[in-house]
């Protein structure tokens, strides 16, 4: 039997499509990511829910959103649910967390300064999802209430309510993108102390300093290029400032200053992710130094994208294709490289892509017999693509958010259905049909057309599906005499 390959996943937040240049169409060159991910790259990999907590637990266990209590950015993500972490762990392989997890958002949006999780203190609680080795950050603008490991490096520097005022003084979320509030305007610290370079040393660290004796595991998870667009000074004077009236708005039109600003937004966006890619060369430096490269998976995603102006908005939870569709590729050292393949599938199969080179059944592993419905597992290995087996694993993919709609995508039809009504049961739900290859820019509703009654009615059997075969998984708390399946019951 050989030895099992060393796994590591890279992600970056709120990460568009055409922002990645091993994809057709960028905006941008990320030669470091192309090269580290470079096997099979994704074109239309849809995140189950474009929304940070959601997005993320979904691809920890490898089950949708709603059949896991995280449909929403809204509290924590149980420790009952089997992880690919922990399944990892009990292989044999170190496992290791480093950067953005955002797995528990239990304060509410009215929380006081500070007054969030203590993520540096929780780090013990944290493990538990599955990890040997944890060094966690809050994201950039949930820094403000949170405390992590980058927030306790800027204490001891005593910058950190210094940072707490950039970020608030940045501007607020909106999904408006005439609202938009956010600058573009450069970090005003030290590089060195800058979140994403930090979390870059970190997993070069870890690298380094890894157990020899078993396989690895590394979670790298970057916060760039999330708002609040804040690059370093000298990556963003690298990026030139562009004035490219592309946006996608149909008949509605962006006033000219909003334009200009989120021009400057654009700017520092594409610096983020430059400096990102820096960091994935400095990793792959790292690999090439220990000579890992040829024995170690590498995955990339990002888990939601963003709208920057195009449909008049700015930010994630939308199911148009900037928010809801995610640069996404797999590297296995052992298969040919096969360039873009452009079957949808769902970021959770990278959940089962990772336990499938692993050597563990992806159901298996991410299910429990008791109590109900943890066997529900929808997650399906890429492994077929990348080895050259099949040209796709799954005939659709699903998407929801926040209880507002939810979605159906396959190669040519996108359908969305939008069913959160808070007045009578008789009021008709809400419909949208698109032809994507006729309208990519999804800006002809096809509900209504009679001639596409039939793919309507296929679109919604989908949906039905979907609900009905991946009911939400039971939980519980009253100690008991014998213990099924995983102690853990919930964080304290």
């Amino acid at each position: 039997m050989s030895q099992p390959k060393n796994i590591l996943f890279l992600m970056t937040d709120q990460q568009r499509p055409d922002h990645v240049s091993f994809l057709p169409g960028s905006k941008v060159q990320t030669p470091n990511i192309d090269r580290l991910a470079g096997g099979v790259c994704f074109s239309n990999c849809v995140t189950v829910n474009p929304i940070c907590t959601p997005a993320r637990t979904a691809l920890l266990t490898g089950k949708y959103t709603h059949q896991i209590g995280t449909l929403a950015m809204s509290g924590d993500l149980s420790r009952q649910h089997p992880t690919y972490a922990r399944a990892l762990q009990q292989a044999g392989y170190y496992t290791a967390g480093i950067g953005k997890f955002h797995w528990m958002q239990g304060w509410p949006w009215n929380t006081e300064r500070g007054g969030g999780h203590d993520l540096a203190g929780l780090g013990d609680e944290v493990r538990k999802y599955g990890f040997d080795y944890v060094w966690e950050t809050a994201g950039k603008q949930l820094a403000q209430r949170n405390r992590c490991e980058h927030m306790a490096h800027l204490e001891r520097k005593g910058l950190a309510e210094a940072y707490r005022d950039h970020v608030y003084d940045r501007g607020g979320n909106t999904d408006d993108a005439l609202k938009v509030g956010f600058s573009g305007e450069p970090w005003p610290f030290d590089e060195e102390d800058y979140v994403d370079i930090l979390t870059g040393d970190r997993i070069v660290e870890c690298i380094r300093s890894r157990p020899k004796d078993r396989p690895f595991f590394i979670f790298g998870s970057f916060c760039c290029p999330h708002a609040p667009f804040d690059p370093p000074a000298s990556y963003l004077e690298r990026v030139p400032y562009e004035e490219e009236d592309d946006f996608i708005t149909g008949d509605d039109a962006l006033p000219d200053d909003v334009k200009k600003r989120l021009y400057r937004l654009r700017r520092a966006y594409r610096a983020m992710i430059l400096l990102v890619d820096e960091q994935v060369g400095r990793i792959a430096q790292a690999l090439e130094h220990e000579g890992l490269l040829d024995d170690t998976v590498v995955l990339f995603a990002a888990d939601h994208g963003e709208m920057m102006g195009d449909h008049m908005r700015v930010q994630k939870n939308s199911w148009y294709r900037h928010s809801v569709v995610v640069p996404t590729a797999v590297r296995h050292p052992d298969y040919a490289e096969r360039g873009v393949n452009s079957s949808v599938i769902e970021i959770t199969d990278l959940t089962a892509t990772i336990l499938d080179v692993a050597g563990l059944e992806p159901r298996e592993a991410l299910s429990k017999p008791w109590p109900a419905f943890h066997d529900r597992v929808p997650c399906r290995s890429l492994m077929p693509i990348v080895r050259g087996e099949a040209d796709s694993v799954r005939d659709f993919a699903f998407s929801e958010c926040n209880g507002a709609w939810q979605m159906i995508q396959d190669g040519r039809w996108k359908y969305v259905r939008e069913p959160l009504r808070r007045g009578s049961p008789d009021e008709p739900v809400g419909e949208k049909l698109f032809d994507l290859e006729s309208d990519p820019d999804e800006l002809i509703d096809r509900a209504g057309d009679p001639a596409c009654a039939e793919v309507l009615a296929e679109c919604r059997r989908r949906r039905e599906w979907v609900m009905d075969a991946t009911p939400p998984a039971q939980l519980r708390w009253a100690p008991i005499a014998a213990e099924y399946g995983d102690p853990e019951i919930e964080l304290s």
